[in-house]
C-alpha cells in the first residue's frame, strides 16, 4: 500500500474541516446558498493555510451532482474526480510555469470549450502573481467577460503582485494565518487518528514552529514520527527544528533578573554546544521579551500571546520583576544586536556583549530609549563645566564668600564653545550606544570640527561617506541632536562633512562598540594590530 504524507491525508474535504478561516467558509457558503457567485475570486494569503484547499472545495459544491449545495456531497463521481485531480472540468494551473503570453493564449482559448460533465469549468491559477504583465494583459477581457460556466480561482502569497487591473476584476478573501492554539487542536486530532504517543506540550512547540501554516505542521508531525521511536519528545522536536525550548527562554532571562551575567553566558554556550542556531535563538529571545512586554501590559491575553495559560501566567510572573521601561529597553538592545551582527559577520560576540549588559546592571542597560543616565558633577565645582564658562564677568570678579555664581538658565538659547563639545564628546556617544549602537559608531569616526552659534560640524574621514549618509537620516540626526541636549543642556544643530584631516578611527579605547566590551568584561587592550 502506498504511503500519503499527512498533508495530503488530512487536507480538507469540504467546507467544516477547513481550520482557522471561518470568515472565509461563511462568505463562500453564503455566495452559493443566494447563488451570488462571483465570476472570478482572488485568494490571497500565507502559504499553507488552505487557499487551494479552499479552491477545489468550491469547485466540488458548484458541480456536485446532488446540485448546488454549501457543502459537496464528496461521494459522486464528480467529487471524486476533483478531489483526485482528474477531472476535466476543474483546471489547476501552476502560475509560475505558465507564466507567458502563450500559455494565456492557449487557455483563453480553451475557455470556449463547455464543461464536459459538471456546470461550470473552473481555472484555479496558483500562485497567479507569477505571470507576466503580457500574460495578464492577454487574461484581461476573458476575465472580464468569461462565459457564464467558467469561474476562476486564483491563488497567490504575494497579492500586492497582482496588478490592478486584475485585481480590479476579481472578488478577494484574504486567508489569515492560523492560530498556534488551532493547529494544536488540529494535530491533536491527527495524532489521535494515526496512533502517535506525543504529548500537548510538543504539539504546542510543532503548532508555534509552523508560523500559522497547517501544511507545515502537519510536514513536521509526519517527519517527527518517521523520526522518533516510540513517544514524541520535546527533545526531538528541537533536535529535528533546531529550535529553543521555551524553558531555556524563561532561564536565561531570570539570569538577567539576578544580574547574573556568569550564569548568562554559560546558559548561551550550552545553548550554541547543543547545535542551536544563535540567530534563532536571538530572535526566540526577541519574541520571548516581546511576550513579557504584551503580558505585562495585558495580564497575560492568551489570544495576544497565542500561547497555553500555564505559559502566560508564568509570563505575567517573570514579568513582574521589570518595568515596563526595562522590558522595551531590553527588547531594543536585544534587536540592536542584530544589526550589529551584521556588521561583524559574527552574532555570538555582540550577543554575548549584550547579554551580559543586560544581566551586569538590569536597570542602568534596560532603560527606557527616552532617559539618560544622569552623570555625577565634578568635585571642585557644582556646576556642569558648560555652566561654569556661561559665568558673566561681573558675578566672578566679586570676591565675597557668601556670593553664588549666577548661571544663565538653560533653557535660554546660549551659544556653547567647542571645547564644551570635545569635552563631552565621549560621554555623549557613550549615551547614543545605549539607545542606537551603530549611529553612535558611525558618529565615533567623526570629530567636533567647529561650532557656529548652535550649529556644531561634525567632520569624517573621506572613507566614511556611508557613515555621512546614515548620520544625516532624519530619525539618526533627531537622535544625536537629542542626546546632545541631554548631555551638554544647550540645544545644538549638527551638520556632517568629509574632510582629508581627519583619520579613520581605529583606537580601541575609543571605539564605543570595543569599549562596551572592555567595559562588560572588566578588559584592557593587550596589543593593537
Amino acid at each position: 500500500m502506498s504511503y500519503t504524507v499527512f498533508a495530503l491525508k488530512w487536507r480538507p474535504k469540504n467546507f467544516s474541516e477547513i481550520v482557522g478561516q471561518d470568515h472565509i467558509v461563511t462568505t463562500l457558503k453564503s455566495a452559493i446558498e443566494k447563488g451570488r457567485l462571483g465570476h472570478a475570486y482572488l485568494f490571497a494569503g500565507p502559504r499553507g493555510v488552505g487557499k487551494t484547499s479552499a479552491a477545489r472545495i468550491l469547485a466540488k459544491a458548484i458541480n456536485c451532482k446532488e446540485g448546488l449545495a454549501m457543502e459537496p456531497c464528496s461521494k459522486c463521481s464528480s467529487c471524486l474526480q476533483i478531489s483526485e485531480s482528474r477531472s476535466l472540468d476543474v483546471i489547476e494551473i501552476d502560475g509560475a510555469s505558465n507564466r507567458g503570453i502563450d500559455e494565456i493564449r492557449v487557455l483563453r482559448e480553451n475557455v470556449k470549450f463547455a464543461p464536459v460533465s459538471g456546470k461550470f469549468k473552473v481555472y484555479i491559477i496558483d500562485e497567479v502573481h507569477q505571470i507576466t504583465a503580457d500574460g495578464f494583459n492577454a487574461l484581461l477581457k476573458t476575465l472580464e467577460e468569461p462565459p457564464p460556466y467558467v469561474k476562476f480561482i486564483f491563488a497567490t502569497t504575494h497579492p500586492h503582485k497582482v496588478i490592478p487591473t486584475i485585481l480590479s476584476r476579481c472578488q478577494r478573501l484574504d486567508f489569515r494565518r492560523i492560530s498556534a492554539m488551532e493547529i494544536s487542536a488540529q494535530l491533536e486530532k491527527i495524532a489521535k487518528a494515526e496512533n502517535i504517543s506525543i504529548d500537548k506540550e510538543v504539539i504546542f512547540t510543532i503548532a508555534k514552529s509552523s508560523d500559522g501554516s497547517m501544511r507545515d505542521a502537519e510536514s513536521v508531525l509526519d517527519q517527527l514520527f518517521s523520526f522518533s521511536q516510540g513517544k514524541i519528545s520535546i527533545k526531538d522536536v528541537v533536535s529535528v527544528l533546531g529550535l529553543v525550548e521555551q524553558e531555556t527562554l524563561f532561564a536565561i532571562t531570570d539570569t538577567l533578573i539576578r544580574k547574573d551575567p556568569k550564569a548568562a553566558l554559560s546558559l548561551l554556550d550550552n545553548i550554541i554546544d547543543g547545535g542551536k542556531d544563535t540567530a534563532v535563538f536571538l530572535n526566540n529571545l526577541i519574541e520571548h521579551f516581546r511576550n513579557l512586554m504584551v503580558a505585562k501590559v495585558t495580564r497575560g491575553d492568551e489570544k495576544l500571546i497565542d500561547l497555553p495559560a500555564d505559559i502566560c501566567e508564568r509570563l505575567v510572573r517573570q514579568s513582574e520583576a521589570f518595568t515596563l521601561e526595562e522590558i522595551v529597553g531590553a527588547f531594543n538592545i536585544l534587536a540592536n544586536t542584530q544589526e550589529m551582527a551584521k556588521r561583524l559577520e559574527s552574532m555570538r560576540i555582540p550577543l554575548e556583549i549584550n547579554l551580559v549588559r543586560l544581566a551586569h546592571d538590569k536597570k542602568g542597560a534596560a532603560t527606557n530609549i527616552a532617559s539618560t543616565p544622569v552623570k555625577e558633577a565634578p568635585p571642585v565645582a557644582k556646576a556642569h563645566p558648560s555652566e561654569q564658562l556661561r559665568i558673566t564677568p561681573v558675578e566672578q570678579s566679586r570676591s565675597a564668600p557668601a556670593e553664588q555664581p549666577r548661571i544663565t538658565p538653560v533653557e535660554a538659547p546660549q551659544a556653547i564653545s567647542l571645547d564644551e563639545i570635545r569635552i563631552s564628546w565621549k560621554n555623549i556617544i557613550d549615551n547614543l550606544g545605549k539607545v542606537k549602537m551603530s549611529v553612535a559608531t558611525y558618529l565615533n569616526e567623526g570629530e567636533p570640527l567647529t561650532v557656529q552659534g548652535e550649529l556644531l560640524t561634525v567632520a569624517l574621514p573621506r572613507s566614511c561617506s556611508l557613515h555621512k549618509e546614515s548620520l544625516e537620516k532624519r530619525e539618526n540626526k533627531a537622535l544625536i541632536e537629542k542626546i546632545l541636549f541631554e548631555v551638554v543642556r544647550v540645544p545644538v544643530r549638527t551638520q556632517f562633512i568629509l574632510s582629508d584631516d581627519v583619520k579613520s578611527n581605529n583606537d580601541h579605547e575609543s571605539s564605543a562598540f570595543i569599549k562596551s566590551a572592555l567595559d562588560a568584561f572588566n578588559g584592557r587592550v593587550i596589543k593593537e594590530g
